[in-house]
């Protein structure tokens, strides 16, 4: 089985795909400081260094730790790197996860993602549905994609993007604007999605899954180990080598805040999974 391609589109960029999220360089909970400054500041660094070109954000993260660890670290950026973030959530005192679709908070966030990345305009803005905080859920995005589309009028904005989205929603917001990428929850264990990961493949249209190791609770399968095991490689390594012959319009964003873990994430580019493992692999997520 061949290697599959390493790059694609997204937005005027072509990224390698495997790129860092950001989100785990926060405190815990994703809300407040990180424990340790400098080894974010180092993971970010070492991320570049590497050659990753996508680092995907959002400047509620934190909020607004995560965007100005990676101006403390990055600026000025490489004319290379491709810089995503996500609006359309905001966080209490408490760090709970509130929506934030008004075209002032949708503004307020645009500019403070500006502001906080020390950048005069963003390449992809993801706007994130928040009908149901931790799954998608049908409601009319019309609104707060009409504000995107006005602040990319004043050039705030180049690409658009949805994340925690349904089909229906993606179609509908197709018919408003062209859409950049989706980023949804996908995973070797979760492939509700399985479907969508095809259609958007056929448009050319990149799929960026959040959560690609399984999130807060790693992914977990006596399959996963064993194939791991007999490949010389960790279970997470195995795990986004699976994502990247799934389709070749998925680009991965696995995040941590450990020089270590992101070497090894990086290395699974190079594993390769004959076609016997995959369909081992693949029956895991079946009736998911």
């Amino acid at each position: 089985m061949s290697q599959p391609i390493l790059t694609y589109r997204l937005g005027d960029y072509q990224p390698g795909r495997i790129g860092f999220g950001a989100m785990q360089l926060a405190g815990p909970g994703v809300f407040g400081p990180p424990a340790d400054e400098a080894r974010a500041i180092q993971v970010l660094r070492d991320a570049i260094a590497a050659g990753v070109r996508h680092i995907d954000t959002s400047d509620f993260y934190g909020p607004h730790v995560t965007n100005q660890l990676i101006k403390k670290a990055l600026y000025p950026y490489p004319d290379d790197l491709c810089i995503v973030t996500k609006i359309g959530a905001r966080r209490d005192g408490q760090g709970n996860w509130l929506p934030a679709f008004s075209a002032d908070e949708l503004t307020r966030a645009v500019e403070d993602n500006l502001r906080n990345l020390g950048l005069e305009v963003l390449e992809v803005v993801n706007l994130r549905s928040m009908f149901d905080t931790h799954q998608p859920a049908e409601g009319s995005l019309d609104a707060p994609l009409e504000t995107l589309l006005k602040l990319q009028a004043r050039g705030l904005i180049r690409h658009i993007g949805l994340s925690n989205v349904t089909a229906k929603q993606i179609s509908d917001a197709q018919k408003i604007t062209p859409i950049a990428c989706v980023q949804n929850l996908y995973n070797l264990v979760n492939r509700r999605d399985d479907a969508l990961v095809d259609q958007l493949a056929a448009q050319g249209i990149a799929w960026v899954p959040f959560f690609p190791l399984g999130g807060f609770t790693p992914l977990q399968s006596d399959a996963l180990n064993q194939i791991a095991q007999l490949l010389g490689a960790t279970p997470m390594q195995v795990a986004l080598a699976w994502l990247l012959q799934r389709a070749p319009n998925i680009m991965l964003i696995p995040g941590t805040s450990s020089p270590q873990h992101l070497q090894e994430n990086l290395a699974s580019v190079r594993l390769t999974l004959p076609a016997e493992m995959l369909d081992r692999l693949n029956a895991i997520g079946q009736g998911s």
